[in-house]
């Protein structure tokens, strides 16, 4: 199961969130999101782990949890939908302005 970690201090590494889920179970693999220009974290990431009990344990006794000063959000990622931001055109219609 893919798990996302959300609101994590910046200063969280990857090893110490990995060290966090094991206590759970195996850990398959741990990836926290960094800034493509800065290399610093964007404060969240994801864990995977094949046992989904044990990850559903982790999501249940993680979820609000406080990592260094901040309550951490754990939860089960979801892929993302094409449908999930609206298709594209927001303005509805032909993407023309005026009348039809």
């Amino acid at each position: 199961m893919n798990i996302y970690v959300g609101n994590l201090p910046y200063n969280v590494v990857e090893e110490d969130l990995k060290e966090i889920f094991e206590e759970y179970g195996e850990v398959s693999t741990v990836k926290i999101i960094s800034d493509k220009l800065s290399g610093r974290s964007k404060g969240f990431g994801f864990v995977e782990m094949e046992n989904d009990a044990e990850a559903n344990k982790a999501i249940e006794e993680l979820n609000n949890a406080e990592l260094g000063g901040r309550n951490i959000k754990v939860n089960e990622s979801r892929p993302k939908s094409n449908d999930s931001r609206g298709g594209g055109n927001r303005r509805g219609g032909h993407g023309r302005g005026g009348r039809y």
